[in-house]
């Protein structure tokens, strides 16, 4: 599948039903093929954060290109290698960094993926807070508290589902202490 326009989020239940975002997709970017060449049954879902347009490209298509234009192997070898570097790092952050830092880190994910609006400090998403959390690896709970937190320090601001980041530097500074 490919992401026209949209935000989509892949994601994977884990355990007691708690779901966890894997990756975020902007558009034109390709998903739900992983499985497909590890021949494996697919692991995750894809679930829309808003209206979205996707093109659904059947695998033997792919296969085709890819048998027929040495480009099309290179750029899934491309970015199945960037995907996980990506995965790499996300473990180690998810393991190692305090509910701070990984927040912190998710809220600067989602600046890079998907932007900010024209006043240059709201991001374009709008995430419900159990998806931020469930980015995060941490509770609703602790996601809500800790978004408390930052806005108390002026870090960032709340409008509802609206988050504008103020001191993107800070928000730096705690994502790579932890």
């Amino acid at each position: 599948m490919c992401l026209f326009h949209g935000k989509v989020k892949i994601h994977k239940d884990g355990i007691g039903g708690r779901n966890q975002i894997i990756r975020v997709i902007k558009p034109i970017e390709f998903f739900g093929f992983r499985a497909f060449f590890a021949n494996e049954c697919y692991k995750t879902a894809a679930t829309a954060f808003e209206s979205s347009v996707v093109a659904f490209f059947p695998m033997p298509v792919i296969l085709k290109l890819m048998q027929e234009n040495f480009n099309v192997n290179l750029f899934f070898i491309h970015y199945l290698a960037q995907q996980l570097g990506y995965s790499d790092d996300r473990t180690v952050s998810l393991t190692q960094k305090h509910i701070r830092g990984r927040l912190a880190e998710a809220l600067l994910f989602l600046k890079k993926n998907y932007g900010l609006e024209e006043d240059g400090y709201t991001l374009s998403i709008y995430l419900s807070r159990e998806d931020l959390a469930n980015l995060s690896n941490m509770t609703t709970s602790n996601a809500i508290r800790t978004l408390s937190a930052l806005a108390t320090e002026k870090i960032i601001a709340i409008d509802g589902r609206k988050i504008k980041l103020i001191d993107i530097e800070a928000l730096e500074r705690i994502s790579q202490i932890g």
